[in-house]
């Protein structure tokens, strides 16, 4: 598949799972909303309770910028399973501002945030390596 289809495919979910390496390095995976921008992925801390704003997620990207999304798609009928990678490096913006174009892009892609936009941290992830895979059908 060529870029340009990959990133159509992920940006079709509306969830993705980040993978980032925690300072000892192990692992850490979590799902997160995003907006895509070209080459760029965006998520942000949001008022959906957490026990801090001061994530693994942000910590783990402020040490080691390396990291992966991965969205996919299953369906009982596996010519139709297909998945997306986008490896590349995130950076964290602690403070942006409401017409950030990622936070802009989020209030636009998810009803939830129209009314109480993220103003948390922002996550920045700039895609070096888009892959994939899809089934037949």
């Amino acid at each position: 598949m060529e870029n340009a289809e990959l990133r159509r495919l992920f940006a079709s979910s509306p969830v993705s799972h980040l993978s980032t390496v925690r300072p000892d390095g192990r692992p850490h995976v979590v799902p997160m909303v995003f907006a895509l921008i070209e080459d760029t992925v965006y998520s942000a801390v949001d008022a959906k309770p957490k026990r801090s704003r001061g994530l693994q997620r942000l910590a783990n990207i402020r040490a080691d910028p390396r990291c992966a999304l991965l969205v996919d798609h299953y369906e009982d009928d596996w010519r139709r399973l297909w998945w997306v990678r986008a490896d590349g490096y995130g950076e964290v913006v602690d403070e942006p501002s409401g017409t950030h174009r990622g936070i802009q892009a989020l209030v636009r892609r998810f009803s939830q945030y129209r009314d109480d936009p993220p103003a948390g941290p922002l996550l920045v992830v700039t895609v070096e390596r888009w892959s994939g895979w899809a089934g037949t059908a």
